[in-house]
């Protein structure tokens, strides 16, 4: 069942200037900061453990840049020949997504972060991993 989420600018909570912002607890997505009508930054960590625990894809209408920050953080895309593909972060090496995503931590839940930096205002579809095979 597809599922459209609309998120309008501003999209991120107030945040100090000019200071370490945090700590943050272990949370799949928390959003940190931003500038209204341009970007937002977040943090991702999965709460899944393996690829047979996505149920679900999200696809922006655009894209976002996921770079690892710790721990190691699995992206699951859709390839948009109806197979799904596996691409592990790696320290260092951003990814730019426009596919249908999702995300687990293969050492357990959490054990892993990546800064996400997308636009502040978007729409986001969901659907199930199926449903993306086969569209």
């Amino acid at each position: 069942m597809t599922r459209l989420v609309t998120t309008r600018s501003p999209s991120f909570p107030d945040a100090p200037l000019d200071t370490p912002l945090g700590p943050f607890p272990a949370a799949r997505w928390q959003v940190l900061c931003g500038d209204a009508g341009r970007w937002r930054v977040g943090l991702y960590s999965p709460d899944l453990s393996s690829p047979e625990e996505v149920h679900e894809l999200e696809q922006h209408d655009c894209p976002e840049c996921f770079w690892l920050v710790s721990g190691r953080i699995t992206l699951v895309l859709a390839d948009g020949a109806g197979g799904i593909r596996e691409v592990p972060l790696q320290p260092g090496r951003p990814v730019l997504v426009r596919a249908p995503h999702s995300g687990y931590c293969p050492d357990g839940p959490h054990a892993g972060v990546a800064l996400v930096v997308e636009r502040d205002e978007f729409t986001t579809e969901y659907r199930a991993v199926e449903e993306w095979q086969n569209p």
